[in-house]
Parts: C-alpha cells; sequence; structure tokens
C-alpha cells in the first residue's frame, strides 16, 4: 500500500519566486523543494563553491602541478560505474590540456580485483612505471592498497567522494568533501565533481607559477568538460544540492548546443535520443546504463575509450557495444529479477524488515540493479548477493553483495554496525545512505540475513516502511499541456530534487497491454482526455482512479504529444 503525502510549499516564497520572473508553476515547485530564493537557481559557472574550500585540494593541487611540470608518469585508478568513468575521462582530458602527456588508466577488473586500489592492482600498476596515482571515484577505503603503492615509491592522490570508515589511508593527499574535517559545503559531489574540482585547482596552482603562454600550453577552458561531469553526477544518483544542480546544467547546456564530446553524441545517436533536447533524465535512465553496462558485463575500459575518442566514427562504433551489452545487462537483469520475486513469494520474505538474497547462478555485474528494482517493489532495504567468481561452492568462498536502501535507513551506517557487533561477519563494506556493498563468506549468507533483518528492525520504525509516494498535489488544468511537459523537462530534476508528480482522479475510458508488460491507458478529468502509461504493470485498472502522475512528451513518427506516466494508482 503506497500513501500519498503532498510537499507543503511556502506560498511567500511562491510568490517571491514568481514575482523574480520564474514561470509561476516552477515558483511553486521549486517552493516546495526548499529553493529560498531566484539566487538558487542561477547557471553561471561563477556561482560554483570554490575548489579551495575542500580539504586537501591546496596539496593535490601542487602534488599535481608538480607532476605536470616534470612530465612525471601519471596513472588514473577508476571504478567500473559510469561515475568511475566520466571522472576518468575528466581526468585524463585535463591533465592532458594542462600539458601533461605520460598519462595513462587502470580500471580494475570486478571479479580478479575487486574495487578499489587494493594490492594487487598497484602490482599491476608497477609494471607502468607510474610515479604518481590518482584515484578517482575510489580510494577512501584503501588502506593497504596505498601502503603498497607507497612502498614501491609512488606517491598517491586520493579524490573520491564515499564516506571514510574509522581509519583513513595514509596518501600523499586527499580530496573527498566527506573526509573528517572538511568544511566544504556540498558533500553530495559525485567522484567526477571532485575530480572537475581538482583539475580546476591544477588549472589555479599552474597559473600562478606562470606555467601557461611564453613556450608552454595556452591556458584551457576547462569547461569543456563539464558535459562528461554532468552524465557522471547524475547517473550516480548524488543528491542534486544547488552546487551539483550548477554543474548539471551547465553540462546540458553544452550538450543541448551540440558542444558534447564525440562519444556522448554517438550514446545519444545509439539511444535514439536528441542531444539538442537532453535532459537529465537521459542522463540516468539512457546514457549512464549504457555506460555501466561495460563495467557490469565487459570492462569499463570500453565505456572510458568512448569518452576519450574524439573520433566521430570510433565513437560510434564503440557507442553501438555499450548500446548491446545494456541490452544483454537488461535480459539478465530480467531473469534474476523473476527469480527474487519468486523467492520473495514462496518465503514472504518482504513482510520482515528487509531482504537478502543470493543465487549460485547470479551475474555479480548486476546484483546493484537487482536489489534495486526488489526495493522499489517492496519498500524493503534489500541486499543481492552473488558468488565473487565462477569457482565452485567452498566453504570460504566470498559472496559479493549490493545494497538499495530506503530514505529510513542509511545503509552503510547499519552495515558499520554490523561490522562492530558482529566481527569478522563482514569482510568488506563501503558506500553511501542509499546504496552499499560488502563481501562475506558464502557460509555466512545465513546469518547475515538474520542480522540484517533484525539491525533494520531495530533502527527503522515500522511506521517508515510503509511506502509513501511525494506529490506536488494537483495540476492546474490550464497547465496540463505539451507546453508545460516540455518546460518541466528543460529544468534539472534528480536525487533530492525530485521530478514532480501530481495527483488526481481520473475516469478509465480505456485500457490495454503494451508488449505484454506496460499498461496503456486513455483517462478523462473533466472535459479533457489524456494517454497515460503505466510501465511494468499487467493489473487491471478500476474505472475511477486517483493517480500520481508525471507530465512527459511522447514522441512518435515526428509528432509529439502530451502523455501522463504514472507513478502510482489506486481506487478513487
Amino acid at each position: 500500500m503506497t500513501q500519498l503525502l503532498r510537499r507543503p510549499v511556502d506560498s511567500a516564497v511562491s510568490r517571491h519566486l514568481a514575482e523574480a520572473g520564474l514561470h509561476p508553476l516552477l515558483a511553486r515547485l521549486y517552493a516546495a523543494r526548499g529553493v529560498r530564493g531566484a539566487d538558487e537557481l542561477g547557471g553561471a559557472l561563477a556561482g560554483l563553491l570554490p575548489p579551495l574550500g575542500l580539504k586537501g585540494m591546496a596539496a593535490a593541487a601542487t602534488t599535481l602541478a608538480d607532476a605536470v611540470q616534470a612530465n612525471a608518469r601519471m596513472v588514473i585508478v577508476a571504478d567500473y560505474d559510469c561515475d568511475g568513468a566520466t571522472a576518468c575521462a575528466v581526468g585524463l582530458r585535463a591533465l592532458r590540456l594542462l600539458g601533461a602527456s605520460d598519462l595513462h588508466y587502470f580500471v580494475p577488473d570486478r571479479a580478479r580485483h575487486g574495487y578499489g586500489l587494493s594490492p594487487a592492482v598497484v602490482g599491476e600498476i608497477a609494471g607502468l612505471g607510474a610515479a604518481v596515482l590518482i584515484t578517482v571515484d575510489n580510494g577512501i577505503a584503501s588502506l593497504e592498497g596505498v601502503a603498497a603503492a607507497q612502498a614501491l615509491g609512488m606517491r598517491v592522490v586520493i579524490t573520491d567522494h564515499h564516506l571514510p570508515g574509522d581509519a583513513l589511508p595514509a596518501a600523499e593527499v586527499i580530496v573527498n568533501p566527506n573526509q573528517p574535517g572538511c568544511d566544504f559545503a556540498s558533500k553530495h559531489l559525485a567522484g567526477v565533481g571532485v575530480m572537475f574540482y581538482t583539475a580546476l585547482a591544477v588549472r589555479a596552482e599552474l597559473r600562478a607559477r606562470g606555467w601557461f603562454g611564453a613556450g608552454g600550453p595556452a591556458e584551457p577552458n576547462l569547461g569543456c568538460l563539464l558535459d562528461l561531469v554532468a552524465l557522471g553526477t547524475v547517473a550516480d544518483v548524488v543528491r542534486l544540492d544547488a552546487n551539483n544542480r550548477l554543474l548539471v546544467r551547465q553540462g546540458l547546456a553544452r550538450m543541448r548546443s551540440g558542444r558534447a564530446h564525440a562519444g556522448i553524441r554517438a550514446l545519444f545517436a545509439v539511444a535514439g535520443r536528441q542531444p539538442e533536447r537532453a535532459n537529465a533524465f537521459d542522463m540516468g535512465f539512457t546514457l549512464g546504463p549504457r555506460l555501466n553496462a561495460a563495467g557490469r558485463l565487459a570492462d569499463m575500459s570500453l565505456g572510458i575509450e568512448c569518452l576519450l575518442t574524439d573520433d566521430e566514427a570510433r565513437a560510434f562504433a564503440i557507442a553501438r557495444q555499450l548500446h548491446e551489452l545494456n541490452h544483454a545487462r537488461r535480459e539478465i537483469e530480467a531473469d534474476m529479477r523473476e527469480d527474487a520475486l519468486a523467492t520473495l513469494d514462496a518465503t514472504h520474505i518482504d513482510e520482515g524488515p528487509a531482504i537478502a538474497l543470493f543465487e549460485p547462478e547470479w551475474h555479480q555485474g548486476v546484483i546493484g540493479i537487482v536489489a534495486g528494482r526488489i526495493r522499489e517493489q517492496t519498500h524493503r532495504p534489500t541486499i543481492a548477493f552473488a558468488r565473487a567468481s565462477d569457482a565452485p561452492l567452498r566453504e570460504d568462498g566470498e559472496l559479493k553483495g549490493s545494497g538499495r536502501s530506503i530514505p529510513a535507513l542509511h545503509l552503510r551506517d547499519a552495515l558499520d554496525l554490523i561490522t562492530k557487533r558482529h566481527p569478522g561477519l563482514i569482510l568488506r563494506f563501503g558506500g553511501h545512505a542509499m546504496a552499499a556493498g560488502l563481501t562475506l563468506h558464502e557460509r555466512d549468507f545465513e546469518r547475515f540475513r538474520a542480522i540484517f533483518a533484525e539491525t533494520v528492525a531495530e533502527l527503522v520504525p515500522p511506521a517508515q516502511l510503509q511506502r509513501t509516494l511525494e506529490t506536488d498535489g494537483a495540476l492546474e488544468s490550464a497547465y496540463m499541456n505539451l507546453e508545460v511537459a516540455r518546460l518541466l523537462e528543460g529544468e534539472i530534476w534528480g536525487q533530492g530534487f525530485a521530478a514532480p508528480v501530481f495527483e488526481d482522479v481520473f475516469e478509465v475510458r480505456r485500457q490495454r497491454l503494451m508488449k505484454e508488460r506496460h499498461l496503456k491507458l486513455e483517462l478523462a478529468c473533466g472535459h479533457s482526455r489524456f494517454e497515460a502509461v503505466r510501465f511494468n504493470c499487467t493489473e487491471s485498472v478500476p474505472p475511477r482512479i486517483r493517480a500520481a502522475f508525471r507530465l512527459a512528451v511522447n514522441e512518435y513518427q515526428g509528432v509529439a504529444s502530451l502523455q501522463l506516466m504514472l507513478e502510482h494508482f489506486e481506487p478513487a
């Protein structure tokens, strides 16, 4: 059962925003999301928080500027998701623009190396003769890996955004808005955002040294990297606070004006989308999944190469491969989700406070998506596990888990509590409030499942296990049109700044199934009729419903029309 809750709106703030020139509907929506003044909605890069506000940034700029000027060999150690790929591409492109020429990157193999800068990764990088290692979107938990790198004489610069553990690695410098003692106002930078900020600081340091011009490289405009920053920021589902919204807005502006990188344009092309109408939905649900598919099923180097090449033909060829990988990923995910739902039906796990699932045949690269789908369906914190490798079942065999949470539970803190109470149960863990990963022995799965459920029951009141959906109330009939749908589509929505969802009562005139999976409806409200879709729903709809919906633009054979995307419906 889903409870619809209306977001409160400060009418005085809404009126103030409208008087400042904002569309009245946007003024109401922004006021409901905590925006207090029009100055919070500016799109100029001058409004970004300054890079030196990040703890460690001055030292990072000095270290990397020294490496650029000395032409020292630098290796970027990336992560195998979209945030890691875009952060790697931003780091490589930025450092090249700043004058570095001896640059390489390394992406850990999910099965062989695991996550982050491990000693095994350092061992392979040692063969490259690296003088400086730069981590992007990882490193804050790599205590052993950093120690191994330093033992080999490498300098390590960590750029990360994940929450730290009790101890920090002894790196040359750490740049992470969530490390202890960092007062940076935006704690929600993605890994790509941290790397972009680092590039800005290195440029400022080199400028102060007189590096640009007079025989050196021309000072670059690093704003050319913002399409990559926008993609990684939205795809990593970090909170879109004012600073992140500014980064995303600038990146989308580059895409819409035809100034995106070749790989970004190619990803739009294979997805059948138009970059001149790029929006945050494209980043999170079209481009991001295609890049992520490389890290889940193949090698994220494929995704990084797509973002690094300036050759249009090569970019398109790689994007086609990513598109095919994403199709394969969806098929694997669908099979795994059916297995998981069958398990839930058979055992009634969803009646408990938390869910932990494991099947020996599951693919390690897709368990996070499956956990997310089950979480959405049950509104329970969910962790899906797969075997760490293809090795046969052993008592000491490891499981890799990927979890997704609900707003009431900080998942990483819950895993930290379990680790403190039950030493040795969880071998490794890390992550955020809403998503986390962990490793445990296969023999300990059932024990972990029971302890996880007990911990969630202790931390989350039963009332907060009730699914809720925030709406923006009814939408005035004058705004139920294609023009307003396009207006909303052009704004920046995402995690922590939710896309508008409205609610109303409709008469159901017609209903049918599309592709045996999705519900297609014709709805009536007053004298108006609307086409509507409810994805992944096959249940019959009563004649009269209360529905929560988003306005969307439906493009078919060159004709655009208004379509309501139903998020929820119930008998009215």
